[in-house]
């Protein structure tokens, strides 16, 4: 009974850090030095028509003089195809694509039948219970079957083997075994129904060892996917708006020049090995 009490509090305590976590984190990208900008066209803002051939506001003469072109709507939906369906890997690397997909789809599907106990807790019709029970084997099933994908696809496929640290293989062998335990659960020895009104109820019922080894095992998860490089849901946005698509001018009087200004003239806090990232010394002001 002890041990299902300290599992209930552990899986709150790593659903609680995940969200923390994963705030912190993004507010730490949101407030890094100013990137160097690559501008790698098309840039999906660009209006009236341009994001969609690779075109800029360039294009038009005395463009400092006019007022910029933007189109929100085509940047989110672009943002929105990387983010739910992987665009980018299923255009150039499709082979990995699927085992890929795969994966995310099932954890995106695992989340929202998470959501879907919490509401079973208060309201359990028939109908209910069927369709988030579907959920859950659906989400359970494309998670379990992706992440054996991509182990066995970075074990068989040499070029991939070669640039995959052992971190890679951690990663995914911690999801697995949390989904693993996660499905002999729920199968063989627990309703998640029944599970999900005590941990929300805090009631101190008996869990069999498996479903408490399940609990830890997702605790662990939750807390270590934002400390991880599986963190990438919150680094892509950053990376795709702010360094590949990011091409606003820097002419005077602009908010790009202000920001230049500023950043300028804060101090290096970053030590890096290469000598132009150093002070300049005596010795090389005379050299």
């Amino acid at each position: 009974m002890i041990a299902a009490t300290l599992a209930f509090v552990f899986v709150i305590i790593g659903l609680a850090g995940f969200i923390i976590l994963t705030a912190v984190k993004a507010w730490k990208y949101a407030h890094l030095s100013v990137h160097s900008r690559v501008e790698l066209y098309p840039v999906p803002k660009e209006g009236g028509g341009r994001g969609k051939y690779g075109g800029s506001y360039f294009e038009e003469e005395d463009w400092w003089e006019k007022p910029r072109k933007l189109d929100s709507v085509y940047e989110v939906i672009d943002i929105m195809k990387e983010m739910l369906l992987i665009s980018k890997l299923f255009t150039h690397q499709r082979s990995l694509w699927w085992a890929s997909y795969a994966f995310h789809l099932g954890i995106y599907v695992m989340f929202g039948w998470s959501l879907l106990l919490l509401i079973s807790v208060f309201w359990a019709p028939e109908f209910f219970v069927i369709g988030t029970t579907v959920v859950g084997v659906i989400g359970f099933a494309l998670s379990t079957v992706g992440a054996v994908l991509l182990l066995v696809r970075r074990f068989a496929d040499e070029s991939l083997r070669k640039y995959t640290p052992p971190q890679e293989y951690f990663n995914i062998l911690l999801i697995l075994a949390t989904l693993v335990t996660g499905i002999v659960s729920w199968t063989l020895f627990a309703s998640p129904f029944e599970v999900a009104r005590s941990v929300f109820t805090f009631n101190t019922t008996a869990l069999p060892p498996i479903v408490v080894a399940h609990f830890v095992l997702l605790g662990v998860t939750l807390l270590y996917i934002p400390l991880s490089k599986m963190s990438h849901y919150v680094g892509k946005f950053f990376a795709f708006h702010k360094v590949l698509w990011v091409n606003d001018p820097n002419v005077t009087g602009s908010k790009v020049a202000e920001l230049i200004e500023r950043e300028s003239a804060r101090p290096v806090q970053t030590q890096w090995a290469a000598p132009h990232t150093h002070p300049a010394s005596s010795d090389t002001l005379e050299g």
